[in-house]
C-alpha cells in the first residue's frame, strides 16, 4: 500500500511537471456561449467551407457562423446534428436520428435540406445518431453505432457490425473504423478488413487516427495513450502526457500541421504535443476555456482552433502574432517592467519579480516552454528593469537592486527607486526616487550608494538624459523639471520648472523621453519638443501629423529606430521602414492590445522585431511584429443576407453565390426597402476589420470605413441596383468587393406600355389643342376689328373720365385747403373772443374792487394796470394774423372792402369782418373792447359810410360784396 501511495505521489509530481512545461505564450481565447449562438449547449462537430463560413453540429441542428451572424438550420425532424462534412461541390452532409442528407443553397443562395434517406433499404431507414461523416473521392461514409452507410451520389450501401462501430477516420488515404469485437478495421475493395489483431477491442479502443510522418499514422486510444501505425505494425508511442491519457478519456485527435497534434479530452482540456511526444500547449479553463470537455477540434484556414465544448464554443487564436504571458496564472498581476537578460525573461509586477529561462535559439520567445519562478526577496512593486554595464538593475519600491542568476541583491534601502539612468562616459548612475534623485557609483563590478542629490525633493518616477547630460524629470502633477547637477553630481545647481507658461498644454501627466536625438514630452494633447533656443516646449510638427491632439502616454525607440507608442491606451508603432503614400513611414495600431496597458505606468520593451513585449494589467503581451506586419492572411468579405422590407421582411438572398452566373432577382415596386448584412472571415481579428459599401445606381461614392456590418436602404425608386461591399484590416489590406445585383420593377403606371400610352395621349392632346387654337384664331380675327373700335371708344371715355377726375382732385384739394384755413380762422377768432372777454373781465373786476373799497385813491394807483390792458387791446398782431386767413378764406374780403370803400377806418373793417363771420354783438364788443352800445353806434356809422338804406340787411350786403 505504501509503495502504491509513493508511486501515485511520484506520478502526480511528474504530471504537474509535464503540464508546467508548456509554451509561455498563450494565444487569445474567445468564448461563444449558447446565448451568443442562440442554440443548445453542445457543439459536436465543426467544419469550414471554401468561402470561410463555419459550420457546427448542434442539438438544434446545423449552426453557421460568418464572423458576425449566427444562423440555425434545423433538420426536418428537429433532430440533433452530431456530425457534418463538406464535399468539394459545397454540399454540407449532416445526419440525425432517422434522418440523413445534405444542405445546399438554392437559386437565391438560401440553404435548403435535401434528404437521401429514401436511397436506403426500407429495413435500414430507422437508425440512431449519425456520429461520423467522411467525404472520400467520389463517396461519402456515414457512421452510426450499428451501421456504416456508403453513398456514391446515386445509391447507398450499408455495412452492419455485431459489436458496434465505435470510430471512423480517414488517414493516409485509407478509411479506418473501430469495431467493438474485431478491433481496428480498414476499408479495402468494398469490404471491411481487420488491420491488426493487437488492436482488438479487448486491448484498445481507438478514438481517432491521423497522418503522422510519411506512411506512418498516429492513433489515439480512448484510455491507452498514443500509438503509431506503420503498415500492419502497431507501436505504442510514449508522450509527456501518458499519465493523463491513462486516466482521462480522449474524445478527439487532430493534426495541426508543423508536426503538432491536438488531443481533446473529457476533463483535462486540450493538449498539443509535437512529433517527439513533448507537450507544447495545454488549454484548460485556467487559460480561458469555458470548460475542459473538448468534443471537437477544427483548425480553420487561418490556423485558428475552434473547440466544440460540452457547453459552448471557444476560438483559440492559435496562429496569432499576439500572445499573453502570465508570470503567475493563479494571481493576476500588473506588469510594467520587462527585460531579457542572460537567457532569462524577467517580468516586474505589482508584487515581485518573476523570471523564466529561455532557449534563445527560439526566434519567437513566446514559443519557449517552461514555468515562471519568483525571484526571492523581490516582493513588492517593481518599477523598472535596466541593463547597465553588463548588469541587470531593478527599480523597486524598497530601492535599487542588482539581479544576478535569478537572485536579487539590494544596493540601498530606504526610498523607492523608479528609474535608473547611466550618465555616459562616467561610472555614475542617477536614480529617480519617491523623494528626489539618488546617486549610485559603479566601480570594479559593484554598485554603491552615494546618497541623495541635494536640491530637489519631488517624486520623480520618470527621468531622461539629454546630450548635455542634463537630467530631465517629470512629476505627474507639477510639470517637467530641468535639473543641472554639479560636477560631482551631488547637488542641483539649477532647477527649472516647465509648465503652461513654458509651452506645455498642462502640468498634469507629462512624461519626458529622448527620442531620435530630441527631447520630447508626451502630454495629454500630443507630443511637444524642447526648443533649446527659446527655452520652452513647442508642438512637434512630426508628431502632430501622427497624433494630432490625442493623449500620448508612452514613447520609446527600438533598435531599428521605429517609434513605439501608447496613445489613448492604444498600442502602436511608427515604422520608418514601410513608406505610406507621401509619408516615409507607416502608423499601425494593434487593436488587440487596446485598453490592456497599465494606466499611469505604460511600458513597451521592443527587444527585436519578433519579440515586442508590452506590460498589461495581468501579465504581459508578446507581439511578433515581423509576423504581424508580413502576415499573408487572405480574407474575403461575405454578403450573408439580403432582405426586402415591407409589411413583412422577405429573405431574397441567403449568402451563397452559385457556381454559375448569378440570377438577378426582380421585385415589384412594393419592395422598395432593403437590408444588407455582411462580414469577413477574419474570425480572430474582428477588432481589426472595417467595411465600406456602395449601392451602384443610388450612391455616388463609397461610404466611409466603418465597423458596422449591416446597411439599410429605404424608399428606393425603380431601377437596377448593385450593392457592393469591401473590407480592410488595420494594416490597410483590402479585400475584393463582393457584388449583388437586383432590380426594383416600376409600378404599372411606370412601365413601358404605360409610357407609350402617355405618349399617344400626349400626341392626341397636342393635336386637339392645335385644332382648338385654329378655331380660336379664326374667331378672334372676326371680332378683332370690333374690339379695336370698342377699345378706341373706351379710350376716349377714359380720357374724359381722367379729365373729370383731375378736376375733382383739384377741387378736393382746394376744398381741403379752404377747410384748413376756416379752421385756422375759427381758431384765431375764438382766441380773440376769449382774449377780449378775459380783458373785459379783468377790467370789470378791478373796477368793482375799487368801488367796493370805496377808496378813490385806488383808481389812481391802478391806472398803470388799466393802461397796460388798453395797450394789449391796441396790439394788432392777432388782428394781422386774422386778416391774412380771413382774406384767404373770403375771397380777399378786407382788401376788396378797403378798395371799394376807402372811407372805412381799420376799426370799421374789423367790424365788417366780424359781421361777415356772423358774430353776436356781445362777441364783437369783447373783440373791439367797447360796449354793446358802442357796437350799435359803430354798425350805424358803417352803414352810413357804405351808403346803405335802412331796408338793406348789413350782413347780407357783406356776403354779396365779394361774390
Amino acid at each position: 500500500m505504501k509503495k502504491l501511495l509513493i508511486a501515485f505521489v511520484v506520478c502526480q509530481a511528474l504530471l504537474r511537471m509535464a503540464l508546467a512545461q508548456t509554451t509561455i505564450g498563450i494565444p487569445a481565447i474567445k468564448n461563444y456561449t449558447p446565448t451568443d449562438y442562440n442554440a443548445s449547449t453542445q457543439i459536436w462537430d465543426a467544419n469550414q467551407d471554401k468561402n470561410g463560413i463555419l459550420y457546427f453540429g448542434n442539438q438544434d441542428g446545423l449552426l453557421t457562423f460568418d464572423g458576425s451572424y449566427w444562423k440555425t438550420y434545423p433538420l426536418p425532424n428537429k433532430g440533433a446534428v452530431r456530425a457534418l462534412a463538406i464535399d468539394p461541390a459545397g454540399r454540407i452532409f449532416v445526419g440525425g436520428q432517422d434522418e440523413i442528407g445534405y444542405f445546399f443553397p438554392d437559386d437565391n443562395g438560401i440553404l435548403k435540406f435535401h434528404t437521401i434517406k429514401n436511397l436506403l433499404p426500407q429495413v435500414a431507414r430507422q437508425f440512431a445518431d449519425i456520429l461520423t461523416i467522411i467525404v472520400g473521392k467520389n463517396e461519402v461514409f456515414f457512421r452510426t453505432v450499428e451501421c456504416i452507410f456508403q453513398y456514391d451520389y446515386k445509391s447507398m450501401k450499408t455495412y452492419d457490425t455485431y459489436g458496434g462501430w465505435r470510430m471512423m477516420s480517414l488517414a493516409g488515404g485509407r478509411l479506418f473504423a473501430d469495431d467493438r469485437e474485431m478491433g481496428l478495421m480498414w476499408f479495402n475493395n468494398g469490404r471491411w478488413q481487420q488491420l491488426n489483431k493487437q488492436l482488438s477491442a479487448k486491448n484498445i479502443n481507438i478514438a481517432g487516427i491521423i497522418g503522422y510522418h510519411g506512411d506512418t499514422l498516429m492513433a489515439a486510444s480512448v484510455k491507452n495513450g498514443i500509438f503509431l501505425i506503420a503498415g500492419d505494425e502497431v507501436i505504442k508511442k510514449p508522450t509527456a502526457i501518458d499519465a493523463v491519457l491513462s486516466r482521462e478519456r480522449v474524445n478527439c485527435l487532430r493534426s495541426l500541421g508543423n508536426d503538432s497534434y491536438a488531443i481533446g479530452t473529457t476533463a483535462q482540456g486540450l493538449f498539443i504535443i509535437n512529433g517527439q511526444g513533448k507537450l507544447t500547449e495545454h488549454f484548460t479553463s485556467g487559460e480561458g476555456l469555458q470548460n475542459n470537455n473538448i468534443r471537437s477540434v477544427l483548425l480553420d484556414r487561418d490556423r485558428n482552433l475552434w473547440l466544440g465544448l460540452e457547453n459552448g464554443l471557444d476560438l483559440v487564436n492559435y496562429n496569432t502574432p499576439v500572445k499573453h504571458i502570465y508570470p503567475d496564472k493563479t494571481n493576476p498581476l500588473k506588469s510594467n517592467a520587462i527585460h531579457i537578460f542572460n537567457q532569462r525573461l524577467y517580468i516586474g509586477t505589482s508584487n515581485g519579480l518573476y523570471s523564466v529561462p529561455l532557449d534563445m535559439r527560439q526566434s519567437n520567445i513566446s514559443n519557449n516552454t517552461g514555468a515562471f519562478t519568483e525571484v526571492p526577496g523581490t516582493k513588492g512593486l517593481v518599477w523598472s528593469l535596466d541593463e547597465i554595464n553588463g548588469h541587470l538593475l531593478m527599480g523597486h519600491q524598497d530601492g535599487p537592486f542588482v539581479i544576478n542568476n535569478n537572485s536579487a541583491t539590494s544596493i540601498s534601502t530606504g526610498q523607492g527607486a523608479c528609474q535608473i539612468k547611466l550618465i555616459p562616459n562616467t561610472g555614475d548612475l542617477i536614480v529617480g526616487t519617491y523623494v528626489g534623485l539618488q546617486l549610485l557609483k559603479y566601480a570594479e563590478g559593484n554598485f554603491t550608494n552615494q546618497g541623495m542629490v541635494n536640491g530637489i525633493y519631488e517624486s520623480l518616477t520618470n527621468i531622461a538624459l539629454d546630450r548635455d547630460n542634463v537630467i530631465w524629470a517629470s512629476h505627474p502633477y507639477r510639470g517637467i523639471f530641468r535639473l543641472q547637477v554639479s560636477a560631482d553630481r551631488k547637488r542641483i545647481i539649477r532647477n527649472t520648472t516647465y509648465t503652461e507658461k513654458n509651452g506645455l498644454p498642462s502640468i498634469l501627466n507629462n512624461r519626458v523621453y529622448f527620442i531620435k536625438d530630441k527631447l520630447v514630452a508626451a502630454t495629454q494633447k500630443g507630443v511637444y519638443e524642447y526648443d533649446k533656443d527659446n527655452n520652452r516646449f513647442v508642438t512637434s510638427a512630426f508628431y502632430q501629423h501622427v497624433f494630432d491632439n490625442a493623449s500620448v502616454e508612452y514613447l520609446t525607440e527600438d533598435a531599428q529606430h521605429n517609434i513605439w507608442f501608447i496613445s489613448n491606451q492604444r498600442v502602436g508603432v511608427i515604422d520608418f521602414h514601410k513608406p505610406s503614400g507621401k509619408n516615409n513611414y507607416t502608423v499601425t495600431y494593434f487593436s488587440e492590445l487596446a485598453g490592456q496597458t497599465v494606466k499611469g505606468w505604460e511600458y513597451i520593451y521592443p527587444y527585436n522585431a519578433e519579440n515586442v513585449l508590452i506590460g498589461s494589467n495581468n501579465g504581459i503581451f508578446h507581439l511578433n511584429y515581423r509576423q504581424y506586419a508580413s502576415t499573408g492572411t487572405k480574407f474575403n468579405v461575405l454578403l450573408t443576407t439580403v432582405k426586402a422590407i415591407a409589411e413583412k421582411d422577405s429573405l431574397i438572398f441567403g449568402g451563397y453565390f452559385g457556381p454559375g452566373k448569378q440570377a438577378i432577382p426582380e421585385l415589384s415596386n412594393h419592395w422598395d426597402s432593403f437590408h444588407f448584412e455582411y462580414s469577413t472571415t477574419l474570425y480572430a481579428q474582428k477588432s481589426n476589420q472595417e467595411f465600406s459599401h456602395k449601392l451602384i445606381g443610388f450612391d455616388k461614392d463609397w461610404s466611409v470605413w466603418s465597423a458596422k456590418t449591416e446597411k439599410d436602404y429605404t424608399n428606393l425608386p425603380y431601377g437596377r441596383y448593385t450593392f457592393s461591399v469591401k473590407a480592410r484590416n488595420n494594416l490597410g489590406a483590402a479585400s475584393q468587393a463582393v457584388n449583388y445585383t437586383f432590380i426594383v420593377q416600376p409600378a404599372w403606371y411606370q412601365t413601358v406600355w404605360a409610357w407609350m400610352f402617355y405618349l399617344l395621349l400626349l400626341i392626341f392632346g397636342v393635336y386637339a389643342v392645335i385644332q382648338y387654337l385654329r378655331r380660336r384664331i379664326d374667331h378672334h380675327r372676326a371680332i378683332h376689328e370690333k374690339e379695336q373700335q370698342r377699345q378706341s371708344y373706351l379710350h376716349s371715355l377714359e380720357l374724359d373720365r381722367n379729365d373729370k377726375e383731375i378736376m375733382t382732385l383739384k377741387n378736393d384739394k382746394l376744398e381741403t385747403e379752404l377747410n384748413y384755413k376756416n379752421k385756422e380762422l375759427a381758431t384765431i377768432t375764438m382766441h380773440l373772443v376769449d382774449r377780449g372777454r378775459t380783458m373785459l373781465n379783468i377790467r370789470e373786476e378791478l373796477t368793482s374792487l375799487i368801488k367796493k373799497q370805496n377808496m378813490p385813491s385806488l383808481a389812481h394807483e391802478f391806472r398803470s394796470v388799466f393802461k397796460l390792458l388798453s395797450d394789449i387791446d391796441k396790439k394788432d398782431d392777432d388782428w394781422n394774423n386774422f386778416a391774412i386767413y380771413f382774406d384767404q378764406v373770403h375771397n380777399n374780403f378786407l382788401s376788396v372792402m378797403k378798395a371799394k370803400y376807402p372811407s372805412l377806418s381799420p376799426t370799421d373793417l374789423k367790424l365788417c369782418a366780424y359781421l361777415r363771420l356772423n358774430l353776436t354783438s356781445k362777441e364783437i364788443a369783447q373783440l373791439l373792447n367797447i360796449s354793446l352800445k358802442g357796437v350799435e353806434i359803430s354798425r350805424y356809422r358803417v352803414r352810413k359810410k357804405l351808403q346803405l338804406s335802412t331796408e338793406v340787411n348789413l350782413y347780407n350786403f357783406l356776403l354779396e360784396v365779394t361774390n
